[in-house]
């Protein structure tokens, strides 16, 4: 599974826009060492330098929200979501040959 999630730093502050950078290196060295992680990176966007993106790979779903439960997920990288765009951030990586998840929203019930 592919984790995308992008985020807008506060303003154009330097202080903040290098607190959230050093903030996602460090979620992606958490996430790193969590069992299920295929891979990851951080990006900022180049024609908005305020947009940020934190991109992981898993192996299953269950290994991506186990680690974001994680206590190291729960104290350092939830914090940053206030920073993340509202959007889904889950997808399944589709390969030839392969059945699709159904195409409906899920329930949480």
């Amino acid at each position: 599974m592919l984790v995308v999630t992008r985020l807008r730093a506060p303003g154009h502050d330097l202080a903040a826009t290098d607190e959230l950078r050093r903030g996602l290196l460090r979620a992606l060295e958490i996430l790193a060492g969590k069992p299920g992680h295929v891979g990851g990176e951080v990006g900022r966007n180049v024609d908005d330098p305020t947009l940020w993106v934190l991109t992981t790979r898993w192996e299953n779903v269950g290994s991506y929200r186990r680690a974001l439960g994680s206590y190291e997920g729960k104290m350092h990288i939830q914090p940053l979501m206030v920073h993340a765009v509202d959007e889904p951030s889950a997808y399944e990586v589709v390969e030839e040959g392969t059945d699709l998840n159904e195409s409906q929203p899920r329930s949480l019930g």
